[in-house]
């Protein structure tokens, strides 16, 4: 493997601390919150703000990363992620309180926000123009497999008898194996040209374009999106374990089963192109906003059915996967000039909604209970659609 081609070194090293940073980093925390509440005395108020902080965290980690790709180059933030990835799931697995929790997740979560544009940059630099989209695309299906891989391991320890914390310390091992990764094989990227630096090379159009109005539709739906997937990566797996569970399975085992389904389904991300060559792009947009509607009205009004439950798991990791591709392809159309500044807004729009979303949920739920609040949830969906401008606006073009 050492020696093999930078292409190859990239493809592998990228998949690898993708699955961790997206899978158990980003994600690990709502598969096992029925856990964590017995475990620290949880309220839902503080299971929401432990979600938000982590969320926070993978903002400011977002934000971080351009900035020392722009300075050190992409190595520096990508080995940084996976050491964070690999500590903060070691400080969940030794955490004797909930601010030792809350730290820990937090600290697993921005490895996520490290390791997803310095990818993008690292492939410019070193792999032939003609093989960059599917060394990305490569690397962006860690995420599905990482929470696939990250479902098996926890149900694999809870049929053992092990407990939780041994989950997360194989969960550790993976995020070392990854920043190791990292370490040893990313190549090393040459510098940019002479006058560009950091990841926007060629984009000659003014910041300022990014604040027309014809972009308000897509930082709306971006933090819609946010706000609500957030909601669910929370609260889907609690609000399940909360009622009566799915019969015939542990209540440990509730949590591993909807990220299996999750998983799964998430593969369709990898057809997101063809679907939006055949449906067109406002009309896919749509059809994620209606099924994620559809998937936590599920969870919200039948989380003791096994198919409502998996139905809504699948639902919406197949809106997530999705997601992650149409807000690039919209803001590429939108700003072509200022592709990579503007999926960076883009981003920080879906990050602010990942903050709110918990948080006001946990509050919510609190007073009115997880019913409603998932409900409302659904309901802020399903008002997303009509702002999904059509092709003939001229702002979301029928073909690039």
């Amino acid at each position: 493997m050492f020696h093999a081609s930078p292409t190859l070194r990239l493809s592998f090293s990228g998949f690898m601390a993708t699955a961790v940073a997206f899978g158990p980093g980003r994600m690990g925390y709502g598969l096992f919150l029925p856990q964590f509440r017995e475990s620290f005395g949880l309220s839902t108020e503080t299971a929401g703000l432990v979600a938000s902080s982590a969320f926070l965290a993978f903002l400011i980690a977002l934000i971080a990363a351009g900035v020392l790709t722009r300075r050190f180059g992409p190595r520096v933030p990508l080995v940084a992620g996976g050491l964070a990835a690999a500590g903060g799931l070691a400080a969940v697995a030794l955490a004797q309180d909930a601010l030792q929790l809350a730290a820990g997740v937090a600290l697993a979560s921005s490895s996520a926000g490290l390791s997803w544009s310095p990818y993008n940059n690292a492939a410019e630099r070193v792999v032939p123009k003609q093989l960059e989209g599917r060394v990305l695309a490569v690397i962006s299906t860690g995420t599905t497999i990482g929470i696939l891989a990250a479902g098996a391991v926890a149900l694999a320890v809870v049929f053992s008898g092990l407990g939780w914390r041994a989950t997360w310390a194989a969960f550790a091992a993976g995020g070392l194996a990854a920043a190791a990764a990292n370490v040893w094989l990313l190549p090393r990227a040459p510098s940019p040209p002479e006058g560009l630096t950091g990841e926007t090379p060629g984009e000659d159009g003014r910041p300022g374009e990014l604040a027309r109005r014809t972009a308000v539709p897509l930082y709306i739906a971006a933090a819609s999106f946010g706000v609500t997937n957030a909601i669910y990566l929370s609260f889907a797996v609690d609000r399940v374990t909360q009622g009566d569970g799915l019969g015939g399975l542990p209540a440990g085992a509730v949590g591993p089963a909807l990220f299996l389904a999750f998983g799964i389904a998430g593969l369709a991300g990898l057809f997101t192109d063809g679907l939006r060559r055949a449906l067109g792009l406002s009309w896919l947009v749509r059809g994620v906003f209606l099924a994620s509607a559809l998937s936590l009205a599920l969870i919200g009004l039948a989380p003791g059915s096994w198919p409502a439950t998996l139905l809504s798991s699948a639902l919406q990791g197949g809106c997530l996967m999705l997601m992650s591709a149409l807000f690039s392809f919209w803001s590429v159309r939108l700003f072509p000039q200022l592709a990579s500044l503007s999926f960076t807004a883009v981003l920080v729009a879906l990050a602010v909604g990942n903050i709110v979303g918990p948080a006001s949920a946990g509050l919510a739920a609190e007073r009115f209970g997880f019913e409603a609040t998932l409900l409302a949830t659904a309901a802020l969906s399903l008002a997303t659609v009509p702002l999904i401008p059509s092709p003939a606006s001229r702002r979301l073009p029928a073909t690039p």
